[in-house]
């Protein structure tokens, strides 16, 4: 297994990612990510570390689960603390203790999603909305979307671009396309920090020729890497989701790195990696787990219902994680039910950790030839007796 972390030092070693295409099984890609901060293997599943953190768990507990890449988030760190500071901090991997490689988003997402029912204003040079803390009035461009992400000297930023709703009309998602593809330029443009690769970003919702197109023009700038974006909005269907990724995927060159953005349902980063999508993340495994809800190889299970009241079993029982090797269920649900936090940390290692360990086990499927073998008899268990197959086709 691909786990480097040592740490290349500031100066002539430093270097922009890298992706090799070790192995295709169909469509799904094996490869690895060299990055300033060690090498990893694709596929692989970032956990999402907003405000320079991933909620109640530790840089070293992320390292113990095999984690390679963390997101932090551009929008809140822009806020609080400010570029500014974490620059004087050193950079992100300094002011967060990560020493593995750091993705940051443009902050697009956030400034349309927490704008949800506040006014925005959506002009040519940027976006016009209001602090979702304190209400004061903002205005982000991509410009300085980039500059931010530059100071906070992540591994991997995002161009800034827009969400619109997957109900958004042909019309309003092409002009939506447009000035993406504008926005995507104008921040490159910019882009100034030599070690930090710089992502594309590939919209369009639903429609087919929109996404071809989007794809197609975003290659044409010769970005670092390429995401799929607008996936993981309000309204957005499964068959959206994977007609998004086969509408784009073929116009996306193949020595460069694929990202689902947001994604993180077990089902669907299978679908996605079917596809040939290599890097996933998603908040989704660290929400769930602060109500309660946990991963498992036989579907999601409640840890608050009152049938875990006396079980005294792992989680799984087959689970490599340190929650799974070290508490029952019992113990989690009585914490959980408490109030008590440890047992959302001890759900949110797990839930991150089942994620790992389902890219891990779809790595080796790449490589072995086995991958629709796998996909097969995982989602039989997972969906139980609602399994009907076919969900790739």
């Amino acid at each position: 297994m691909i786990q480097n972390y040592s740490i290349m030092q500031n100066g002539s070693d430093t270097m922009k990612i890298k992706y090799e295409l070790l192995k295709k099984c169909g469509k799904a890609r094996y490869g690895k990510l060299i990055t300033n901060h060690g090498t990893f293997e694709t596929p692989m599943f970032m956990p999402v570390g907003t405000q320079a953190t991933v909620k109640t768990l530790s840089p070293e507990e992320l390292k113990e689960m095999h984690s390679a890449v963390v997101l932090a988030n551009t929008y809140h760190l822009w806020l609080r603390p400010g570029e500014d500071v974490v620059a004087h901090a050193g950079g992100l991997h300094s002011f967060m203790n990560y020493d593995g490689p750091i993705l940051t988003d443009s902050g697009g997402y956030q400034v349309f999603s927490l704008a949800k029912n506040k006014k925005k204003d959506i002009v040519e040079e940027g976006v016009h909305f209001k602090n979702h803390l304190s209400g004061e009035k903002l205005f982000l461009t991509p410009e300085l979307s980039i500059q931010i992400q530059n100071k906070l000297n992540s591994d991997i930023a995002m161009s800034f671009d827009e969400c619109p709703a997957a109900s958004a009309t042909h019309e309003y998602m092409k002009n939506s396309v447009e000035r993406t593809l504008r926005w995507a330029k104008r921040g490159k443009e910019v882009h100034s920090n030599p070690n930090q690769s710089l992502f594309g970003i590939i919209q369009g919702g639903p429609y087919e020729d929109l996404r071809k197109y989007s794809a197609i023009e975003t290659v044409k700038m010769d970005f670092d890497g390429y995401s799929i974006g607008g996936v993981a909005n309000d309204g957005e269907s499964k068959e959206d989701m994977y007609h998004a990724m086969d509408y784009s995927l073929p116009y996306v060159p193949e020595d460069k790195p694929r990202y689902l953005m947001g994604v993180g349902d077990p089902i669907d980063i299978i679908e996605g990696v079917m596809r040939g999508i290599d890097m996933f993340d998603c908040v989704l495994p660290t929400r769930l787990a602060r109500h309660g809800h946990a991963y498992t190889r036989e579907g999601k299970i409640n840890l608050r219902n009152a049938k875990y009241k006396e079980d005294f079993t792992p989680i799984e029982k087959d689970c490599d994680c340190y929650a799974c090797k070290h508490y029952t269920k019992a113990y989690i649900r009585h914490l959980m039910v408490s109030s008590e936090t440890f047992g959302s940390r001890l759900l949110s290692i797990h839930n991150i950790r089942f994620l790992i360990r389902l890219v891990e086990e779809l790595r080796v499927a790449i490589q072995e030839n086995t991958l629709e073998d796998y996909r097969e008899a995982f989602l039989k268990k997972y969906l139980g007796d609602s399994y009907e197959g076919n969900l790739s086709s």
